[in-house]
């Protein structure tokens, strides 16, 4: 199975990317389920949206809570249900913590969840991403650019291993690369398979 990861700031074109992506590996033939989060299909989900909607510390808690708990309820469901599984928003929820829990929170959820190589990290610009946001009917709780600034700062600090790309191009110049990045993941993988394959029917 192919698991890959959307994450980044909000309106960085997480679940755009993420569409196209679905797209991707539909044309060619395979099964995908795509989770964003937090999702409404579930009370875990409809709290953590809730709460994000909030304010105060109390509703802090609660959306940090149950947005990891929902995330971990999509990995239970659905790893291993398909081909392919698009996450967006994973692990850099736990950079709206202070650096000090980010950091903890970060390596305690990348131990008990799955990564793999095809995670991608959205960069993009905080005054864009508060002129994206802007757009929109809904405000959350972090989105304003204060907030938005130290979350990329922690987040880019925590994606290390992740493929950073930057947002602030268009969208079709922003997939050309998400694309070049799968294409080699995948044949890597495909080599990988062929050569296991050999190995098993030599044996």
């Amino acid at each position: 199975m192919r698991l890959i990861i959307i994450d980044g700031l909000d309106g960085a074109g997480k679940d755009t990317h993420a569409n196209l992506i679905q797209e991707r590996y539909l044309k060619k033939g395979d099964s995908v389920i795509l989770r964003s989060h937090p999702e409404d299909d579930n009370p875990l989900g409809i709290k953590a949206k809730n709460s994000l909607l909030g304010e105060g510390k109390l509703n802090y808690i609660k959306a940090s809570i149950y947005y990891a708990l929902d995330v971990i309820r999509s990995i239970r469901l659905y790893h291993d249900k398909s081909d392919t599984l698009i996450v967006v928003r994973y692990l850099m929820g736990v950079a709206y913590l202070p650096l000090p829990l980010a950091k903890i929170f970060y390596k305690f959820f990348s131990t008990i969840l799955p990564t793999s190589e095809y995670m991608f990290f959205l960069d993009v610009d905080p005054d864009e991403s508060l002129k994206r946001i802007s757009k929109r009917n809904e405000k959350e709780m972090f989105e304003n650019l204060n907030d938005l600034v130290k979350v990329r700062e922690k987040a880019l600090k925590l994606a290390k291993n992740w493929n950073i790309i930057n947002t602030c191009q268009s969208i079709n110049e922003v997939q050309k690369q998400i694309e070049i990045i799968l294409d080699t993941l995948d044949n890597g993988k495909d080599n990988s398979n062929s050569k296991n394959n050999n190995i098993q029917n030599a044996n």
